[in-house]
């Protein structure tokens, strides 16, 4: 991942020095004057790609974080603050990130057009606010000097270019970093976060702050670049025009920001010169918003997916080559690895669970099946922590589990798999795997994934068929090694003999992983295959519980799982 990282980084900056040199050479100081706007506006459509873009939430007050920004580089210069426009800018940034937590609080519960609400309420506050104050150095018409050797339209285009660049290169080595995959993981399904231990507060706020940061280093640099502003700068509707170029454009990649950046300066100028009005532009935003959402590819993505077949890249060949050996098992604490006694769960009048209990030694691999609708899925969810309104008793190796959030309990060891495909499509299979499992080796991915036969690790999920997405899902909860692995179905969209290769697998991991497994499963080969230990759950009850062979032969699970009569089950 660093070295993916250090290729996208490079290529960053030598376009940027081949693109920006050639715009210093070639045009006239107006347009290099109008090309810094662009790069400005482009740092703020970055930090809006960071919410929107990368973590699928609404922000609709972008233009307010960069106020403050701009606002702190003016006090600053007002009052002579040591360290020039360079310093005062990342101080500005700083200013923002209290305003961009105390924003991302309503987001811990809120979505969709409730969080856009909140961040456009927020928007208008500030601009009231703004209407009853001036900026620092706005009536005594104190400019905020630029940088001495950057005095000059011409450089300081390169100066906010270099804040441009080292901005777009940060968040480029974070979008692969584990943040940055958990970042993605959120904004697909907060559940599956969480079941890789994944704080969602700490994702959606860690989020916010760093958005809140970056643009104020905008609003900062616009400071520098316009010398004094007005409250009209950073209006509500300048907001919501750059929420809808970022969505449109894909501000969330180094190239979407600048195409926004392109938009939202070259734009205007283009009607100023036809001598149209300038709200035809926030129309046409508006139209390319909706279509980026509806279509689901945004103008970033549609010029990656073209260079791509100007220029194919060279994919990875086959599979990661065998290591020596899987990662050493972790050794867990004998007797039972998880323990559950008297579990239930009630939705109004239906009792979903009725006072289940099972237990799952360390070292062995137990089933639990039963027919659909039994309460197989809701006593997962109760175990994992997705359904805390339970009554009994939950134990981890012999700690009790209850008042434990769902991904402080996979922190603790506690894994799940799902029986719906929940990996974001945007990550790379290794990537996925360095989510679920912090501090793996390369050697060490390899060695899960070659196991499992799942792809390269620089194989993008999206390209993964649904029955390797679901093998992907069990490595990533093994790679993890936790106590116990719950495992969901994962032979779904396997073919027969995919599916007794799989069951042998799942026999072994307690050996090679250390983990403990309760299976849950409808095939009943796999069972047999993989279980030493089985559980029948009808109803909500359990029905009968032993080895798989006794347990298959009693007449109430043909019954109630095979669908016989009892009758015909006896004979």
């Amino acid at each position: 991942m660093m070295r993916a990282s250090v290729r996208a980084s490079l290529a960053i900056v030598v376009t940027a020095v081949v693109l920006g040199g050639a715009l210093i050479g070639l045009l006239s100081s107006y347009w290099v004057f109008l090309g810094t706007a662009v790069l400005i506006t482009g740092v703020a459509l970055q930090s809006l790609g960071l919410v929107v873009g990368r973590t699928g939430m609404i922000a609709l007050c972008q233009m307010s974080f960069a106020g403050v920004g701009a606002w702190t580089v003016g006090y600053l210069n007002i009052v002579g603050a040591p360290g020039g426009l360079s310093v005062w800018v990342l101080l500005g940034g700083l200013a923002a990130v209290p305003f961009g937590v105390a924003i991302g609080l309503p987001a811990l519960r809120l979505r969709g057009i409730n969080l856009a609400i909140v961040t456009l309420a927020f928007a208008t506050a500030f601009d009231t606010i703004l209407a009853t104050i001036t900026f620092p150095g706005q009536t005594s018409f104190q400019a905020v000097p630029r940088p001495e050797l950057f005095d000059s339209d011409e450089g300081y285009f390169v100066f906010v270019l270099g804040f441009y660049v080292t901005i777009a290169v940060a968040l480029e080595f974070v979008s692969r970093s584990r943040l940055g995959a958990a970042w993605l993981t959120v904004r697909h399904s907060e559940r599956a976060a969480a079941a890789h231990g994944v704080s969602i507060a700490a994702a959606k706020l860690s989020a916010f702050a760093l958005s809140a940061f970056v643009a104020g280093i905008s609003g900062g640099l616009l400071a520098g670049y316009l010398g004094t502003l007005v409250s009209e700068n950073f209006s509500m509707m300048q907001s919501l025009s750059l929420f809808a170029v970022a969505v449109m454009a894909g501000a969330h990649y180094s190239e979407g920001a600048v195409i926004g950046g392109l938009l939202v300066t070259m734009f205007p100028e283009i009607l100023r010169r036809l001598g149209l009005p300038q709200d035809i532009g926030n129309v046409l935003f508006a139209v390319g918003a909706t279509q980026a959402l509806s279509t689901g590819e945004t103008m970033s993505e549609t010029f990656r997916r073209l260079a791509r077949k100007l220029v194919p890249s060279r994919g990875p060949n086959g599979k990661p080559p065998q290591p020596a050996s899987l990662p050493a098992p972790v050794m867990h604490a004998a007797g039972a690895a998880l323990s559950i006694e008297n579990l239930g769960v009630r939705y109004g009048s239906v009792v979903a669970l009725d006072k289940v209990s099972l237990a799952v030694p360390a070292g062995t691999v137990v089933g639990l099946i039963g027919p659909n609708g039994a309460g197989k899925s809701t006593f997962i969810d109760a175990v994992t922590g997705f359904l805390p309104l339970y009554y009994g008793r939950i134990s981890l190796e012999g700690k009790l589990l209850e008042g434990v959030q769902a991904h402080r309990r996979a922190r603790l060891g506690v894994r799940r798999s799902w029986q719906t495909n929940r990996i974001a499509p945007e990550l790379t299979v290794g990537q996925y795997l360095r989510l679920a499992a912090d501090g793996l080796s390369d050697a060490d991915i390899a060695a899960v994934l070659a196991w499992l036969d799942c792809p390269h690790p620089d194989t993008p999920v999206a390209s993964v068929d649904a029955g390797t997405r679901r093998l992907l899902d069990v490595a990533g909860v093994l790679a993890s090694r936790p106590a116990v692995a719950l495992l969901d179905e994962p032979a779904a969209g396997q073919s027969y003999e995919e599916t007794l290769r799989l069951g042998k697998r799942i026999a072994e991991i307690p050996k090679l992983f250390g983990s403990a497994v309760l299976l849950v499963e409808h095939d009943m080969d796999l069972v047999r295959a993989a279980c030493s230990h089985i559980a029948v759950l009808d109803f909500g009850k359990v029905i009968a519980s032993g080895p798989p062979a006794q347990v298959l032969a009693e007449t109430v699970v043909k019954t109630a799982y095979l669908g016989v009569e009892a009758e015909e089950a006896a004979a």
